[in-house]
Order: structure tokens, then sequence, then C-alpha cells
């Protein structure tokens, strides 16, 4: 047969072997991406497969392996664009390897994220990219990993469970942003995160292995440092609603001491909270300030430019992508891209009208 011939039709994998002059089985673990081949066979494998355009079926592969050539990415809220960075992220990693991204998103809810993953599973993917909205309810976890699926988790972590994990640590950003608007003269320092909890915050809660645990400490210690506490009230979790945001606003900016400084959880609870500060016909720093996690575009296009605490959100999906092509058998690079949190002060934040003062300042 001819090549012309022979790429008139798709190329099968004993075409394959053929041409690479190695047995079907041989080829079709290469093509596969399972069992065991030398690097001689699979160099010939591939060589060949290159040259007669092999496309693999990936139907039959699934059936073969057990898995399928997509990866399941499970975030809490792909409206927020932190969660849209890190999916470009993980999705121009992943292509190369030739993979698709399966994308559920859960509301941030338990018990839509254990149907989610449930569901993937059945879908034979390869691996799952996880946004666990739980650090102790992990059983849905496990039960990917007794499939034999690799599992990463991404921005969250989980407890008594050996998972591949990609995070920012946010400690001495977070610490940051408590001293910055401490040395300002804030004293009511607000905090707005979508992060569901059972009650409201106390100090010392247990908010599990998310970042929001990581900025609420980071400030609470700037509080420390200055011998003083935060207020826990100010503290404004379960924001994860147009109307439970509005409430959780109201309750830090219209007491008879409202909040003097707001630092909102990410991009997009920033924006609703800056649609309530102008609601209410408040200037920014004037009346009161506002910092943000993550540093998109608009942040520094608005008037006035916030002040944000950056993270490299694209290369965190990355990562995680990398972390779980690893575990499915892909030669990756080891090294690992650096991912570390830093504050960008811009013109969001100023001394308060209305100042109080710490014991020792």
């Amino acid at each position: 047969m001819t090549k012309r011939e022979q790429s008139a039709k798709e190329a099968t994998v004993a075409d394959v072997a053929r041409a690479a002059g190695v047995s079907k089985a041989q080829a079709a673990r290469a093509l596969g991406g399972y069992g065991a081949v030398s690097e001689q066979v699979l160099s010939l494998v591939i060589a060949a497969a290159e040259g007669l355009g092999y496309r693999p079926n990936q139907l039959a592969k699934s059936m073969t392996t057990g898995r399928s050539n997509s990866i399941g990415v499970v975030v809490g809220d792909i409206e927020n664009a932190h969660f849209g960075l890190a999916l470009r992220g993980i999705s121009d990693e992943v292509r190369d390897a030739g993979y698709t991204v399966v994308l559920v998103n859960t509301d941030e809810d338990l018990a839509n994220e254990v149907a989610a993953v449930q569901e993937l599973l059945q879908q034979r993917v390869a691996g799952l990219i996880v946004a666990p909205c739980s650090s102790t309810d992990t059983s849905h976890l496990e039960s990917a990993q007794a499939h034999g699926r690799a599992v990463v988790l991404f921005d969250r972590g989980v407890r008594g469970l050996a998972l591949d994990t990609v995070r920012v640590d946010f400690a001495d950003a977070a610490l940051e942003v408590g001293r910055l608007l401490l040395d300002t003269g804030h004293r009511r320092i607000g905090y707005v995160s979508s992060q569901r909890v059972k009650a409201a915050y106390q100090r010392g809660m247990d908010l599990g292995l998310s970042p929001v645990a990581d900025r609420v400490d980071g400030i609470e210690r700037a509080f420390t440092e200055a011998g003083s506490e935060w207020d826990p009230a100010l503290v404004k979790l379960n924001a994860t609603s147009d109307d439970a945001l509005a409430a959780a606003c109201a309750e830090l900016l219209d007491q008879a001491e409202p909040a003097t400084a707001v630092v909102c959880s990410d991009s997009l609870i920033a924006l609703r909270v800056l649609g309530q500060i102008k609601r209410r016909g408040l200037r920014i720093p004037e009346d009161i300030s506002v910092v943000a996690y993550d540093d998109f575009a608009w942040t520094e296009l608005i008037e006035p430019p916030l002040t944000v605490v950056a993270q490299p959100v694209y290369d965190m999906g990355r990562e995680a992508a990398r972390a779980l092509l690893r575990r499915l058998g892909h030669r990756v690079p080891a090294e690992q891209l650096p991912l570390r949190a830093h504050l960008i002060e811009r013109a969001s934040v100023s001394a308060p009208t209305v100042s109080s003062t710490l014991p020792g300042r």
C-alpha cells in the first residue's frame, strides 16, 4: 500500500505496528500510555504514528485502559475570574499531552461536588483536579483514588489524604495587608468571603486548609503584634449570593461603628462590595479603604486603582495540570513554577476619617 493510499484511510494500531516493526501489542501499549515498553520501542512507535498521521480511537482506548483522554476539573464558582484564569492554565498544559478538559461548577456546595466527582468517574476521566469546598469531607475523593484515578487538589487542601496540592501560602502577604491597614490607622477592618461555614466566625475557628484561613490568620497576627484583638464580628463569611453579600456589607457599613476598611477575598467579591459602597455614596479611600485578593486588569483601571494581593493564578493552573500529568505517567519538567503572593499598594487605602488608637500607638 502506498503512502497516499495509507493516508486516504485512518491509520490503525496494526498499521503503526507494521511501520515501526514491532508487535501490535507493543504498539498499543506505547500509543495507549499503559503497560511497559522500552524507550526504543516507544521512539519507533511515536515516529511511525506521526508519519502515518495516526489518530487514536478514544472510545477504544477508554475501554482498554478504563480511562478516556479527558481531565475533570471541579471548581466552586466559574463566574469567579480566579477559576477562569486557572482553567486556562490547566487547559494550556494538558492540551499538548493530548487531553481535553471537562469542567464542572459546584457553587461551593459539597453535595454538588460529590455528584460532580461521581459523574466524572462514570465518564472515565483520566484524572481530576478539584478545588474542594471542604477540608474534612473527603469520601468522594477517596472513592476517586479507589477507582484508580489520579487526583490533584487546587487552591485548597484536605486533611487525611495524601494528595498533591497546588496552592499559594498567603501567610506573609496577609500579614502585610493587616500591617498596612493598621499602620494607616484602621482598627475596624472587615473581611468578606464566600467560604461556607455553619456558624458566625469566632476567633480561632477552624477554616480548614483554605486561603481564607491564611488571610484571616494574617490579619489577626497583625493585630496581635499591635497588642490588640480583631473584632471577629467584622469577619463575614457565607457571602455566596448577592443577597448574602448585601447583608454582610450592611452589617459592616451601616452600624454605629462601621468598618473603615474592607478586605475582599477575591475579585468577584470585590466587584460586589464596590457596588454596595457606591450605592451608599461612600468614597474610596476617603470614606472607606478597600483591599482585594487577585490582581486582574480592572483592579488597576478603576478609579481609584485597588490595592491588591496578587497571586500567579495562571501558573497555579499549569502547576496543577503538571502534577496530574506526572501522576498519569507523562514526562513533565520536575521543576515547579514559583507560586508566591505579594501585596501591590495602590490608591484605595488611606487613613480613616475617624481614627482610633491601639495600646502603644
